[in-house]
């Protein structure tokens, strides 16, 4: 029984993106190898007569080569080029350089000796936090700077005191840092919490009637769900639309 074949029509005619030209019968050939019943899965050649495009294309591609282990050089560039796109942590660079490190050693273990690798790679992970001292000491990394930065940009895009605290505590930031940057201001609160209503349509944003009770208690669930206290969120919701306008305005200010 003749195998189903699924490839689409234009494959009848030369196989384009500047593929070699072949006919349709040999197309066909190499559908019955791949989807016969009798055929191996992942089968790549075609019907035995020659590899296909793609295995050619893979034997021809030349090996990576992992290169020296990376040192305090090497390191300090890579740290500074990613500092020089993003704002970043001591611990969101190390990440970042701890990365790098581990994608030398997987390279390397392909034609090395996984003991020399692994002290190689032990002593890189070593510099790496000599590079993040040496780069918090220069002033280059600094986590209280990082975290007043973010902390105003989350707060001004409606988020809460408690998703801020979470956000700079994933990145690393210690929590009397966190603290500093994010005060416990409930004027601020209530403009994050506004921005957010108005964004989403609330209170005395929202478009059409008034809801009912159950309305109600959704939109209170959404500014929960965001991290606002409960006294917060209801006084977002009851608030005047002029007032309201007026305090988002100043807190975008």
């Amino acid at each position: 029984m003749q195998p189903f074949l699924w490839f689409p029509q234009w494959f009848a005619g030369p196989r384009p993106f500047g593929a070699d030209q072949r006919s349709a019968d040999h197309w066909r050939l190499c559908g019955s190898v791949s989807n016969g019943p009798d055929s191996l899965a992942g089968s790549t050649t075609c019907a035995g007569l020659k590899p296909c495009q793609r295995t050619a294309m893979a034997a021809s591609r030349a090996p990576r080569i992992a290169g020296p282990p990376p040192d305090m050089a090497m390191l300090n560039d890579a740290a500074l080029a990613y500092l020089a796109r993003y704002a970043a942590t001591e611990l969101s660079l190390r990440r970042v350089l701890e990365r790098r490190v581990e994608r030398w050693a997987r390279l390397a273990s392909e034609s090395g000796d996984p003991e020399s690798i692994a002290e190689s790679a032990a002593a890189a992970r070593q510099v790496v936090r000599a590079v993040i001292a040496k780069l918090a000491a220069a002033g280059a990394v600094n986590d209280a700077t990082y975290a007043e930065s973010r902390a105003l940009s989350l707060r001004r895009a409606g988020r809460s005191r408690r998703a801020v605290t979470a956000h700079l505590a994933a990145k690393g930031v210690s929590s009397e840092i966190a603290r500093a940057a994010v005060p416990n201001d409930d004027a601020g609160e209530l403009a994050a919490a506004l921005v957010l209503a108005r964004r989403r349509r609330l209170g005395p944003f929202r478009v059409g009637a008034k809801p009912d009770a159950a309305g109600y208690r959704r939109e209170l669930a959404v500014l929960a769900r965001a991290g606002f206290p409960q006294a917060v969120a209801s006084r977002a919701l009851s608030i005047d639309l002029h007032q309201a306008e007026a305090l988002v305005h100043q807190w975008r200010r």
